[in-house]
């Protein structure tokens, strides 16, 4: 009699929540009989991504695949199984000098999904997504075949993985590159906004700074609509560190990390919650500006300081909305859709604004344009359908789109990209959707 390996799956936002196959395998030959013996088939990561985008009816985990290859201290080159985590890769890579060159907001995302993800960070607009420093990768097809991806061999397949959301095959390895660094501190200058005028005149005029975010307060209207604190960063250089921490600049202090230990009640995150979060968070930061020097988790990674943060949203979960507006249109539309959040009364715990460069025209399925982004966490609720139906309409009307890795309510008119790279044997509950127009 076959195994029943059904239970039940969700990601990160803990919605929407499927009872469906998942297995994991080490063995390559394993994997291939799985592939074989399902006609739909996606692969998923360690499942932080907040939409449905790894979810389907039969789920291969790449937790097994989690083995080191190689590492090239010389010329900063790493190859691993897809299965392993960025927080692991900068275990063995800080300690030796060398950084991500492309990192998201946390640590604890697998190499396979930073792939079809295509990955993005706070500088984009200096130094693109993730693919950018991807040299090549193992990919296993719908006939079980494995072959080699890169930019010169079997670079069609190379290029619709890229951001392909895991309808092109089973991401098995890669290589990649790591940048230098001379320290695992970074020098940071906070700077308030009060308003959507002068953040995007900040993001304007930092635009050297290779690392650039902001976090806005999507409750406020009026004169005081985009109100903000925006977080520019570089690596730190070994001369500007001192104290206790000059003498190993590359390695972190442990620290205490909270835990949150069960699922909040409903009623705890609502309008009123939310509102008094922000005005907290914008008013801790008394002066205009302030200059720093923190360790590189404080200022990519601040949430997976407390472990299972997601809980907060209570047990109904939430899903995370992000967005590109062009940039020639940037303010005007994220004046819109801030507009629209406020009078909506579904307040964003965590609103976080950026600036994209240039896309990379080979990389056809990647979300990032030239543009501002903006990702916003809305806790699921019975309105909340009709807000994202409104961004959705919001979005297209400003010509921009939204990012799959995040998606699990938008309409299929802003992702027709994923047909690009339909498969006859991998696809996901996401892409299902989008083709059905649900």
């Amino acid at each position: 009699m076959k195994p029943n390996f059904t239970q039940k799956v969700t990601n990160w936002g803990n919605f929407p929540v499927v009872e469906k196959e998942m297995r994991s395998e080490d063995s390559f030959k394993k994997i291939k009989e799985f592939v074989l013996n399902h006609n739909e088939v996606i692969a998923r990561g360690n499942g932080r991504c907040y939409g449905d985008a790894s979810l389907g009816e039969n789920i291969f985990s790449s937790k097994k695949l989690n083995k080191f290859i190689s590492f090239d201290r010389l010329n900063g080159i790493i190859e691993c199984e897809s299965g392993v985590l960025l927080s692991e890769v900068l275990e063995i890579s800080v300690p030796q000098g060398y950084f991500l060159y492309v990192t998201p907001g946390t640590k604890f995302v697998s190499i396979g999904g930073a792939i079809a993800s295509d990955i993005h960070g706070k500088n984009h607009h200096a130094e693109g997504c993730f693919s950018e420093y991807v040299i090549d990768f193992k990919l296993m097809t719908e006939n079980g075949d494995i072959i080699t991806c890169s930019r010169q061999e079997n670079s069609e397949k190379f290029w619709a993985t890229i951001g392909g959301m895991g309808l092109t095959g089973i991401i098995l390895s890669a290589k990649f590159k790591l940048k230098n660094i001379e320290t695992s501190y970074i020098r940071q200058e906070s700077i308030k906004a009060e308003n959507l005028d002068e953040i995007f005149r900040l993001f304007e005029e930092s635009e050297s700074w290779t690392y650039t975010v902001a976090w806005i307060d999507c409750l406020q209207k009026d004169k005081n609509i985009g109100r903000s604190i925006m977080m520019r960063g570089e690596h730190a250089y070994r001369h500007e560190i001192s104290g206790s921490e000059a003498v190993n600049p590359l390695k972190l202090k442990k620290k205490f990390s909270p835990k949150v230990p069960f699922y909040f009640p409903n009623f705890v995150l609502n309008a009123l919650t939310v509102k008094i979060f922000n005005f907290l968070y914008y008013k801790k930061q008394t002066k205009k500006e302030v200059k720093s020097f923190i360790d590189y988790e404080t200022f990519f990674y601040p949430l997976d300081s407390i472990k299972d943060w997601n809980k907060i949203y209570g047990k109904s979960g939430f899903i995370q909305y992000q967005m590109v507006i062009p940039k020639e249109r940037g303010k005007d539309g994220m004046k819109k859709i801030l507009e629209t959040i406020a009078n909506s009364g579904n307040g964003s715990f965590l609103a976080v604004l950026k600036l994209f460069g240039k896309n990379n025209p080979n990389a056809y399925n990647s979300f990032p344009t030239e543009g501002y982004t903006l990702a916003l966490d809305f806790k699921v609720n019975s309105k909340l359908k009709k807000l994202v139906d409104q961004l959705d309409q919001i979005v297209q009307v400003f010509g921009g789109r939204i990012y799959l890795t995040k998606d699990s309510m938008s309409r299929s008119s802003l992702t027709d990209y994923l047909k690009n790279v339909n498969s006859s044997k991998f696809v996901s509950l996401q892409h299902k959707r989008i083709l059905n127009n649900k």
